[in-house]
């Protein structure tokens, strides 16, 4: 079976590439794979889900009648990393991320997770805007 992995954020972003991911799962009728994670050595990340945010998340899942898993919890390695590393691993065809909108100097000083998932991605990559 195909999967479709999803790049969650607990914000707008993430309710928009949500419901795009399952739209997406259902129309291939692949399994969708979530993917939120955060470095064990961050004590603050607001891109990762508490707990009653990923419960929100998988009761939302659990009605949209596609087959889900999640990999949610602290890792070693960048969210990106740990998304690309998820497609690989479940021969994703599409992987699906929220995209904000930055300024031009914000591109320049700031990293960005969703630039290097765009870059490392062996499958096509759906980017979302809320």
């Amino acid at each position: 079976m195909s999967a479709v992995v999803l790049g969650y954020v607990p914000n707008a972003l993430g309710d928009a590439a949500a419901k795009a991911a399952v739209a997406e799962a259902r129309q291939r009728g692949a399994t969708l794979v979530v993917v939120n994670t955060t470095r064990a050595d961050r004590l603050v990340d607001p891109a990762y889900a508490d707990d009653e945010d990923m419960s929100r998340l998988q009761d939302t899942l659990r009605t949209s009648g596609v087959d889900f898993t999640v990999h949610h919890g602290t890792s070693k390695d960048t969210a990106a990393e740990d998304v690309l590393e998820a497609a690989v691993r479940h021969a994703a065809e599409l992987i699906v991320i929220g995209l904000r909108h930055r300024t031009p100097v914000g591109k320049l000083i700031m990293g960005s997770t969703a630039q290097s998932i765009l870059l490392g991605a062996a499958c096509n990559v759906l980017a979302v805007k809320p």
